[in-house]
């Protein structure tokens, strides 16, 4: 009788164990070991490249947004930093237009950037400073007779400028000359492109002092500052990764 019950008592306590199984499923109220949950945090997202046509669409809203910034400035005869200042202050000195003036200035730039920054980054660039030019002078159709605040003006072109520089460079495309400096900057030594282009546009500013009057050119300067500020707030180094 003893023995009987003994093993009774044996088969009960073996039904209530679970057996073990391989690669069981921990639940949620086991603990996560710190590695494994450091690991996940640590994953790199995947980077989804953009389509041909999503570039396309990019670009030419990009230059269209830019071409629009830089039209108000120049209705107001303004300046502004960069080869499109450059561009500026020839057309105020000489009976030249902006577009054409542009593009020539864009070229030692371009070749610069064939050799650092490849063929696609200068093919899609070269198109980017060719719609703006193009884009401009529809700009001076549509603007012409329009008087506006220089203050308003030297805003909303920069704003304008920036945030179409800001959509160029998510597509892999720039607007040449001193953005492709800035951008190399940025790559090569992580400095921030914004910064790294406000030193430039300084010199472009100072000499829109002997071309314009002295307080457009102040005004101008204030907004250089706008459009670079726009820059380095918006496309830092490892923020975006542009496909």
């Amino acid at each position: 009788m003893q023995a009987a019950s003994a093993r009774r008592c044996a088969l009960r306590l073996c039904g209530r164990r679970r057996p073990a199984t391989i690669g069981a499923v921990t639940s949620a109220s086991d603990p996560v070991p710190r590695g494994a949950a450091t690991a996940t945090a640590a994953a790199p997202r995947p980077v989804v490249p953009h389509s041909r046509l999503e570039n396309v669409v990019g670009i030419l809203t990009g230059a269209f947004v830019v071409s629009l910034g830089i039209a108000l400035l120049k209705q107001s005869h303004l300046v502004t930093g960069g080869t499109a200042g450059l561009a500026l202050l020839a057309s105020y000195v000489a009976p030249l237009p902006f577009g054409a003036v542009y593009v020539l200035v864009n070229l030692p730039f371009f070749a610069l950037a064939i050799r650092t920054k490849g063929w696609r980054f200068t093919l899609r660039s070269i198109a980017s400073v060719a719609l703006v030019s193009a884009f401009s002078l529809l700009h001076h159709d549509a603007l012409a007779g329009l008087h506006l605040n220089p203050l308003y003006a030297t805003v909303t072109g920069n704003l304008l400028a920036g945030i179409g520089m800001i959509v160029l460079f998510r597509h892999g495309s720039s607007l040449g000359g001193f953005n492709v400096l800035a951008l190399l900057a940025q790559e090569r030594f992580a400095l921030r492109a914004g910064y790294v282009q406000m030193g430039l546009d300084v010199a472009v500013v100072l000499t829109a002092f002997a071309v314009v009057a002295p307080l457009d050119a102040l005004v101008s300067a204030a907004g250089a500052v706008v459009v670079n500020l726009v820059l380095a707030m918006n496309h830092r180094p490892g923020r975006y990764a542009a496909a």
